[in-house]
Order: structure tokens, then C-alpha cells, then sequence
């Protein structure tokens, strides 16, 4: 499995907004990110429709051009969870700009944008999301707007992680 594995992207689950309401007057909020047969979960926040998670979940990535997709589930106690939205994520543009960094590029100032990717219909982007250098790291902060749902987005940042003997400048992104 280690000869096909690209990297780690290292996903920080920050905080969801004006999430629905699934209990009486509020919800149990947590996260499932899936990338391929991987499936992690952030743990349950209890009465809050404005959680703040600030946790890291962790995909090995062996294919780019699998999208990440994201749930939202209220914790149900006493029977099965109820849904609360989804979205999904390309991290090709991501991954794109690690290359791109990775190659020797010296010299690239603090906060220098990469990329800029704006909200379409054909992603979940509530806003604008920037690929950015920071201190020696391409990070990309994104706020999701949930489908299926009411109302709410998350906000997460992305990371990444190499692994000694991958080779992530022979994949091939497209």
C-alpha cells in the first residue's frame, strides 16, 4: 500500500455555522470525512448548532482525483443519527499546488497565494478559498456550504503531510 500512497492530508475540522436544528431547539453535531474507503469522524458536541471542533482527521492519499465528502450527522441517543447536510471537496487543486512547491521552488514569501479557487455550482465553496505558503507549508482554508440541508457550512483547513519515499511529483493530478 505504501508504493501508491502520495502523502497524508491532514484535514482540521475547525467549526460548523448555523447548522440545522435536528433536536427540539438544537443538534449533537459531528463530522464524517470520506475519501475512498477511508471513513473518520470527529466526536459529538453536544446542544450546539455552532460547534467548534478545532480537530485534525487525517486521509492517506493514494488518488487526487477521488473528492473528500463530507457529513454532518446530530448524535441521536436513543435511535439512528439524523443527517444534517453534506458537501465535498476536489483536493486536486491542493495537491496541485504542493507539487508545484515541492519541486525547489525557493524563495516563496509568507502568505504568497498559490491559487484561489471562487464558489461555483459545481462545488460547495461558500466563499472565496485560498491555497497559500505558510511558514514553509501550503495550506488551504475552505468553508463548506452544506447541501441537502436547511442551512449551515464548515469550516475546515487543509495541511499536508509527506511521506519519506513517496513520489508525489510523478502523480499525475488531472
Amino acid at each position: 500500500m505504501v508504493e501508491h500512497l502520495l502523502g497524508l492530508l491532514k484535514v482540521r475540522v475547525a467549526r460548523g455555522v448555523n447548522l440545522a436544528v435536528r433536536d427540539v431547539t438544537t443538534s449533537d453535531p459531528y463530522v464524517v470525512l470520506r475519501m475512498g474507503k477511508q471513513k473518520l469522524k470527529t466526536r459529538v458536541i453536544k446542544k450546539n448548532v455552532n460547534p467548534v471542533w478545532n480537530e485534525y482527521l487525517t486521509l492517506s492519499v493514494e488518488d487526487p482525483s477521488l473528492p473528500v465528502k463530507l457529513q454532518v450527522f446530530d448524535k441521536d441517543w436513543f435511535g439512528m443519527d439524523d443527517a444534517m447536510g453534506n458537501a465535498e471537496f476536489d483536493v486536486r487543486p491542493f495537491v496541485e499546488a504542493v507539487r508545484m512547491t515541492s519541486k525547489g521552488e525557493v524563495g516563496v514569501p509568507d502568505g504568497t497565494v498559490i491559487r484561489k479557487l471562487v464558489p461555483n455550482r459545481q462545488n460547495c465553496l461558500a466563499e472565496e478559498s485560498v491555497v497559500r505558503w505558510s511558514d514553509g507549508e501550503v495550506i488551504q482554508d475552505l468553508v463548506l456550504r452544506l447541501k441537502n440541508v436547511e442551512c449551515g457550512e464548515v469550516e475546515l483547513q487543509l495541511q499536508w503531510v509527506d511521506i519519506p519515499g513517496a513520489d508525489l511529483l510523478s502523480c499525475n493530478v488531472d
